[in-house]
């Protein structure tokens, strides 16, 4: 990954509201992880309502499915500027959600919708989330490639009759659908006689209610096996100023083999904050 291809990617999704990145990863390597998958996209039902689809298998908690996953939710470009986008709301993003989706032949469009819509905050000032659709099987638009508004990031939309015309997402396992928080999209109608798997990867702001509750899908037994990284995505880290702390502690105490019975709390705070805690403690110690 170079910084400039980073850079690139961030603008071009940033102006149009998605971009999709070719052959960031083998189509091998995609087919290994859908092999892993296969079992739970054979037991996962359908859905149940109109949003989540009738003829649509969705499953989450990929992390502790595949080890294979891992590569995705870390792959250097689209981790980068899932940064690069939300950096300037938050000291540290969080992986928001790891799901696998199957579309079988006879499944309707789905409704057009922003993903950041899950929370009530002002939308507008900044971006909420980045999310990466990574294909298993070829998207097109004959079997639901996913369908994006391009430009709505930036438009006020009240009906669903103010929307352009969609673009379908069209591309093979190995390439990377990115879509802002923000941009209207949706799954599209399967006309094939052939199921459509893919893999949506989303990383939000740090201090989000993640879509996906992480330490429920990746207790301490399954996350201390992951990489430091990985494990801070996955939501063991505290967001500064002490924020998803654990008994005053980083929640990451609890991947050690050495978990105090009482943790000692202990500050965790952003620099500007450490330095008036400081002074101000300081202040009232020399009786002033």
């Amino acid at each position: 990954m170079s910084a400039a291809s980073v850079c690139d990617w961030t603008e071009r999704l940033l102006e149009t509201g998605y971009a999709i990145i070719p052959d960031l990863l083998s189509a091998s390597a995609l087919a290994a992880l859908e092999a892993d998958l296969d079992a739970d996209f054979t037991a996962t039902p359908f859905g149940d309502g109109d949003f989540y689809g009738h003829r649509t298998k969705r499953f989450g908690s990929l992390l502790r499915r595949s080890p294979r996953v891992a590569n995705l939710v870390l792959e250097p470009t689209v981790l980068g500027l899932a940064r690069e986008i939300l950096a300037p709301a938050c000291e540290r993003i969080q992986l928001n959600v790891a799901q696998a989706i199957e579309i079988h032949p006879g499944e309707i469009e789905q409704f057009p919708h922003c993903d950041h819509d899950m929370w009530a905050g002002d939308k507008g000032r900044h971006e909420y989330l980045v999310n990466v659709m990574w294909p298993l099987t070829p998207f097109t638009a004959e079997n639901g490639a996913t369908r994006i508004y391009p430009g709505s990031h930036r438009q006020s939309i009240a009906r669903l009759e103010d929307l352009g015309t969609p673009i379908a997402a069209e591309c093979g396992p190995g390439s990377a659908i990115c879509f802002l928080g923000s941009t209207v999209h949706g799954a599209g109608p399967n006309r094939s006689q052939a199921v459509r798997r893919g893999i949506v990867i989303g990383y939000s702001l740090g201090w989000l209610k993640p879509y996906e509750n992480p330490w429920l899908a990746y207790p301490p037994s399954v996350a201390k096996e992951f990489s430091r990284e990985l494990a801070e995505l996955a939501g063991y880290v505290q967001h500064r100023p002490n924020l998803g702390n654990y008994e005053g502690q980083c929640p990451s105490i609890l991947l050690r083999g050495d978990v105090p019975s009482h943790p000692r709390a202990t500050d965790s705070l952003r620099p500007d904050q450490q330095l008036a805690v400081v002074a101000f403690a300081r202040e009232r110690r020399d009786g002033r």
